[in-house]
């Protein structure tokens, strides 16, 4: 599912290392390749509503209601209400497929390990799904799952809305212009960038050239990056640099 980078886009400058209190995560398109699932659903969702839209990168990272008001404005309440229960109820049922990306399990091994020197929580997931979608895609990786959890149904107002990463740096008691936010969507960066954080964007779904300009560096998957500790904060580096 990764995009292909644009090789006229302008690149990121480079940020990399960045020092950070926490790492605030995305979920889908950054932790978990759930694409293909993502867009079977949604793409079945239009095709019972009559719509002849297709779910594409710029709908990616987003919470399902906001999503269905903005494809189908003209549901009712009650409609919308229907439209996020199927949506929700499709995608629950599709999660065979879910896997993790590369450098995912190393990564957050490597936050664990400085959890445990440092003595506090060093990341959390910022997630668009609700809590049992979460769950039943969560649950296909065998990983635990982060103390501060943030889905999307705690939240009033989801991605690109700065609150999620808001309550996600709260979770895990760390100040935002100390946290770094990881995201594979323009929404996802918009929401990070405006709660404060730095961003570093994932070129998994979305290509490279619309993320370039909205994010502090640019990587092509987790596999790209390492955590070390430093002077008491975490070191967000390329690997091997």
């Amino acid at each position: 599912m990764t995009a292909t980078p644009d090789p006229s886009a302008t690149p990121a400058p480079e940020a990399l290392p960045l020092r950070a209190q926490a790492l605030l995560l995305d979920m889908d398109g950054t932790l978990i390749d759930s694409g293909p699932s993502v867009e079977r659903a949604w793409d079945t969702l239009l095709a019972e509503l009559g719509s002849d839209h297709r779910f594409g990168h710029a709908e990616h990272g987003r919470p399902a209601r906001q999503i269905l008001a903005e494809i189908l404005p003209g549901l009712t309440a009650e409609e919308l209400d229907r439209a996020h229960a199927r949506i929700e109820e499709l995608e629950i049922a599709d999660v065979a497929g879910i896997r993790t990306l590369p450098g995912t399990e190393r990564l957050l091994r490597e936050l664990d390990a400085a959890a445990e020197q440092l003595g506090r929580p060093t990341w959390t997931i910022v997630t668009s799904c609700t809590r049992p979608l979460f769950e039943a895609r969560w649950a296909r990786t065998g990983l635990p799952t982060p103390a501060g959890l943030v889905t999307a149904d705690q939240v009033a107002h989801g991605k690109p809305d700065p609150e999620p990463y808001l309550l996600g740096a709260e979770r895990v008691g760390a100040d935002l212009a100390e946290t770094i936010v990881l995201e594979d969507s323009v929404g996802g960066l918009r929401s990070g960038s405006a709660a404060g954080a730095r961003t570093v964007a994932v070129t998994t779904t979305t290509p490279a050239a619309e993320l370039a300009s909205r994010a502090d560096a640019l990587v092509t998957s987790l596999d790209d990056l390492e955590v070390s500790v430093a002077d008491g904060a975490l070191r967000l580096a390329r690997r091997g640099a």
